[in-house]
């Protein structure tokens, strides 16, 4: 078995700003959550699952196999951290994340927090390394806490006044904020926050919004 560490030379720190891998985590996601939404649900899943098995086990075998690791974070380079070099990518957890939440939950449940991951996590992060000055977690801020907040407040807002959701919305937006803001913010274990953050959105969506009786509002799976 060939070892398979490759130097991280030239490849960009969690500390970095990094808008070009920011602006494809958003595309991509927004483009999972466009599909989730106007498609139907056994294609959605469908899609995602081949796209799991495309990816993911490459992912595993290039842990393995040195030249695999070279060629492919090389092929990556712009929008990989250093970090992942010589662990699994950001984008395995992200999709294994999406295809449980998508398994388990309300698909308007999955829908919010396929938008709380595509656009709340990379902003916070960005407001995060420019302006975090107060941490919380590790390299986790006040301000990055504040701007995820605000993103999964409004994100909220807009997909239940969409989906003609008006009982409640103000409120339910708000609290809903503070639940994509805390599951953004929590770190758990050492899992990447791509699996965490939609996970946990999802299960403290779900009994907020039980809470509130939204589930006759969303469309069925």
């Amino acid at each position: 078995m060939t070892e398979s560490n490759v130097t991280h030379s030239g490849f960009k720190n969690r500390s970095d700003l990094h808008v070009a891998r920011k602006i494809w985590h958003m595309a991509g996601v927004f483009a999972i959550f466009s599909g989730w939404i106007f498609l139907p649900y056994w294609l959605s899943m469908t899609l995602l699952c081949v796209v799991w098995l495309m990816f993911v086990p490459v992912d595993i075998i290039r842990q393995n196999n040195k030249l695999v690791n070279e060629n492919l974070t090389q092929m990556f380079r712009p929008i990989m951290r250093s970090s992942e070099l010589n662990r699994l990518a950001g984008t395995t957890y992200l999709l294994t994340g999406v295809i449980l939440i998508g398994l388990v939950f309300n698909r308007g449940i999955v829908a919010i927090s396929l938008l709380f991951l595509a656009f709340a996590d990379p902003l916070a992060s960005y407001i995060g390394i420019k302006y975090g000055k107060d941490k919380i977690f590790g390299h986790k801020s006040v301000q990055g806490f504040i701007a995820a907040f605000v993103v999964c407040t409004v994100c909220c807002y807009l997909f239940l006044f969409y989906n003609e959701v008006t009982q409640h919305l103000m409120i339910a937006s708000l609290l809903a904020g503070l639940v994509g803001a805390t599951a953004e913010l929590i770190p758990f274990a050492k899992i990447d926050d791509n699996f965490t953050m939609p996970v946990l959105s999802s299960m403290g969506l779900t009994i907020l919004f039980y809470f509130f009786g939204f589930y006759s509002f969303f469309p069925p799976l």
